[in-house]
């Protein structure tokens, strides 16, 4: 079942296949939507600095009823941090907000800060905010380490100095928006892709070809979406604070064909993520 899957990273961590993405929980909801996907079956959670629930998912990590080693944490330096200090001072107020010992997943948000998304030239920022990385991870405060939204000029960025490669990069991925480049460089460089918002915000469920597809395979268009990405050999993280999407989201115990994906993968752009069309989806904090 793919509640019990999991990916090997480069160091030998495990990390689990699906997990709980947790942008848009209020902080005061948090601990329950994880509480919630625990009883569900979900192992594996997701925030970040900017998401502003650090604290809610923290305690929801340790008042669950499970041990802290059978669950993955995942969060994110925020993208502004671009200097070494800011950046090894967040990790630790990230540690300290959430009232845990150590990350098992910690990443750079964007290689650009949100109100300047792509734009302007933050190569040496990336270097030094990845150094903080690669010290907290020697320091045990960290189990692994990453990036978010990185194309392959940013991934050559950091690879070329770097004492240990990143073994993440969490992306925009979805039916309608698949970088099949950037699949394949992260593959040939040994980093496993994330992929965040894999039910596109929402807007998938009203795509009339995803819809079909789903019905021929007897699941529920959120199923179909997430079982795509599972395909493609990423990690699913589907947002929800809604119990019983937490379960429609893990029901993808199925297989799709290989005819069948490339029609996915064919399937025109969504051209609107509704309230969040507007990326980057941090600019202004």
């Amino acid at each position: 079942m793919i509640r019990n899957e999991t990916y090997i990273l480069p160091n030998g961590v495990e990390i689990p296949k699906l997990g709980l993405g947790t942008w848009f929980i209020p902080d005061a909801q948090a601990a329950e939507a994880v509480k919630a996907a625990v009883s569900v079956g979900y192992r594996h959670f997701d925030t970040a600095q900017a998401y502003e629930n650090e604290r809610g998912v923290g305690e929801g990590v340790c008042t669950c009823g499970l041990p802290r080693e059978q669950l993955f944490v995942t969060s994110k330096v925020a993208a502004e941090h671009k200097d070494h200090a800011s950046a090894a001072r967040s990790i630790d107020e990230t540690l300290s907000k959430m009232g845990l010992d150590y990350l098992d997943l910690m990443i750079i948000h964007s290689p650009q800060p949100w109100a300047g998304f792509r734009g302007g030239d933050y190569a040496a920022g990336n270097r030094e905010a990845w150094r903080a990385l690669e010290d907290a991870y020697a320091a045990g405060k960290l189990r692994a380490i990453g990036v978010s939204n990185f194309k392959k000029e940013d991934l050559d960025n950091i690879l070329s100095s770097c004492k240990v490669r990143p073994m993440v990069n969490q992306i925009l991925l979805h039916i309608s928006n698949t970088d099949l480049a950037l699949l394949d460089y992260c593959k040939a460089q040994g980093i496993l892709v994330e992929a965040y918002s894999p039910i596109a915000h929402g807007e998938a469920l009203k795509n009339g070809q995803i819809a079909a597809m789903a019905q021929k395979y007897g699941v529920s268009p959120a199923a179909l979406c997430v079982r795509y990405v599972l395909e493609l050999g990423a990690v699913a993280l589907p947002k929800t604070a809604d119990p019983a999407h937490m379960e429609d989201n893990t029901a993808v115990d199925f297989s799709i064909s290989a005819g069948d994906m490339e029609a996915l993968k064919q399937i025109a752009p969504i051209e609107s993520y509704g309230a969040v069309s507007h990326f980057p989806v941090f600019s202004g904090k």
